[in-house]
């Protein structure tokens, strides 16, 4: 019944019980998830799980923090892992993250670029990170992708009107779980209001954990949190958020 669009499992916090998280994903509806890359070694690993697990997909892609001690070679190492493995559905997460800042700016956009010339290349969709970054990320989204390219703007934390801008590119947006917190108006907004044609819904787990369990370690099974927000603000049935938002995924990612 859901897609958890954007979920790291490979992550070190489920390295003690990783195999029961997934055992228990499909007792709790969830039907399809996507594991994203951050850097080499969680791309090559999300590969390696989904490989494993049927249900579970994979995206490689160095995540803007980790951009300072990127190659070429890592590259072609990308692009490698998303030809030879069928599982591989996108390039991600890539982007640019100015909260931070653990990578200079122009090498963000540098690699930001770069890997969506990638995704060009390869003919598969890729997925953003957007982090206090908005104006940049959409000059280059805009510049750089191509009118066939796939793109999603996960974990989306812009405004509607910015979001409605991303519509008309083709791209996605995704609403994770920061839409159920207290005082989150901008996210409650976008949810409540983007055509519902272009919205996924994500967890990204282990982070923004939604409530009622917020603080807690997050997993895809929390999903059902995020679409049972969207239901409410919408007004419509949590059944056809769920239908509604996998089939958008299913796609974009191009899952049959």
């Amino acid at each position: 019944m859901l897609f958890d669009s954007h979920a790291h499992i490979n992550d070190e916090r489920f390295d003690e019980d990783r195999d029961e998280v997934i055992e228990h994903l499909r007792e709790n509806s969830i039907d399809l998830v996507v594991n994203p890359g951050a850097d080499m070694p969680s791309s090559r690993s999300a590969v390696e799980l989904a490989n494993k697990v049927d249900f579970i997909y994979s995206a490689v892609g160095v995540h803007p923090h980790d951009v300072e001690t990127m190659t070429d070679k890592d590259l072609e190492e990308l692009k490698n892992l998303a030809k030879e493995n069928e599982k591989v559905v996108a390039i991600g997460e890539i982007g640019l993250d100015y909260y931070y800042d653990l990578s200079p700016r122009e090498l963000q956009k540098e690699w930001f670029i770069k890997q969506i010339e990638l995704a060009n290349e390869l003919g598969l969709p890729f997925i953003v990170h957007d982090r206090d970054a908005h104006g940049d990320t959409f000059d280059i989204i805009k510049k750089y992708k191509a009118p066939e390219t796939g793109c999603v703007l996960h974990c989306y934390s812009g405004s509607l009107e910015l979001a409605l801008e991303y519509i008309k590119m083709g791209c996605y947006i995704s609403i994770p779980g920061t839409v159920t917190f207290k005082n989150n108006r901008k996210t409650v907004e976008v949810a409540e209001n983007i055509p519902i044609e272009w919205m996924f819904i994500e967890t990204d787990s282990p982070y923004l954990t939604p409530v009622p369990y917020r603080g807690k370690r997050n997993d895809p099974s929390k999903v059902r949190y995020v679409a049972e927000k969207v239901a409410e603000l919408r007004g419509i049935s949590y059944e056809e958020v769920c239908e509604i938002t996998k089939e958008n995924a299913k796609k974009f990612f191009n899952i049959k």
